[in-house]
């Protein structure tokens, strides 16, 4: 399903009934890796999967992006969607980001928040560098590229032997992202806020869930978060790592349900 959104489209899916369930994909990937969860709990909550602007099929916009941008667009998507409760947002990597920015300008249209394979910190002066050279691999040899950088450290060790499928789908669809949406959420990535001092003020439910064998963001930054956020839980996923929703689905929907519970 697509909406108008000022100029250009958003694409998004819903499923079941209940209360709302924000998913926020990842960068360059779209809402396609939150499949397990559609099917895995429609029967408990209403699912909103929506495509970031220049992902999945959502329509890709000149930059600059930011990580406020882009929590406004998925607050105008529920407006769009009639949705005027608390949601409950959850967010994997780059959208953990734009769940803590949706926090930081809608924290009352939330009733909890999962924060999935993410940090809290801005990027490291060597981390903007990096920013910069997948922006210049990005402009001279496309969003394939992008994807042979970056596969190699999406998953657990023993995904790659185990689940080869799962590996290829993720492949084809960071492929699939328009180079101006990779640009553009690059550019949000380096520039974004530290959002650490903002952690210690949540006074939402919140869970935090990530891969034993995360590849890109370590263990520790998950654990920093649950110290410093008032009565935050951290649930750790063996044999998983940066896309552990799609690599554990059965562990991470049972990890939501109980969540929603307490929301």
């Amino acid at each position: 399903m697509k909406i108008q959104m000022y100029g250009w489209s958003i694409s998004y899916d819903t499923a079941g009934e209940g209360v709302p369930l924000l998913f926020i994909h990842g960068y360059p990937l779209s809402r396609k890796i939150w499949e397990p969860q559609a099917s895995g709990l429609a029967a408990y909550a209403r699912v909103i999967l929506p495509d970031l602007r220049g992902h999945g099929d959502s329509d890709a916009t000149p930059g600059p992006y930011s990580m406020d941008l882009l929590a406004e667009d998925c607050a105008s998507l529920l407006n769009n969607l009639g949705i005027t409760q608390p949601v409950v947002v959850c967010g994997l990597s780059m959208g953990g980001y734009i769940a803590l920015a949706f926090y930081r300008k809608f924290a009352e249209r939330i009733s909890g928040l999962i924060l999935t394979a993410t940090r809290a910190g801005a990027d490291s002066p060597e981390g903007k560098a990096n920013r910069d050279k997948a922006i210049a691999l990005a402009k001279s040899s496309g969003a394939g590229a992008i994807a042979d950088s970056m596969l190699p450290k999406m998953f657990a060790p023993s995904t790659y032997a185990d689940q080869p499928n799962l590996v290829e789908h993720v492949r084809g669809m960071m492929a699939g992202t328009s180079v101006e949406g990779i640009v553009g959420a690059l550019q949000a990535m380096k520039d974004r806020p530290d959002s650490t001092p903002l952690l210690p003020t949540i006074t939402k439910p919140v869970l935090i869930i990530h891969g034993s064998d995360d590849q890109l963001i370590p263990l520790s930054e998950a654990q920093m978060m649950q110290k410093t956020i008032v009565g935050a839980e951290l649930v750790i996923i063996e044999r998983a790592g940066h896309l552990l929703n799609m690599e554990q689905p059965g562990a991470f929907n049972q990890a939501i349900r109980q969540f929603i519970r307490r929301c």
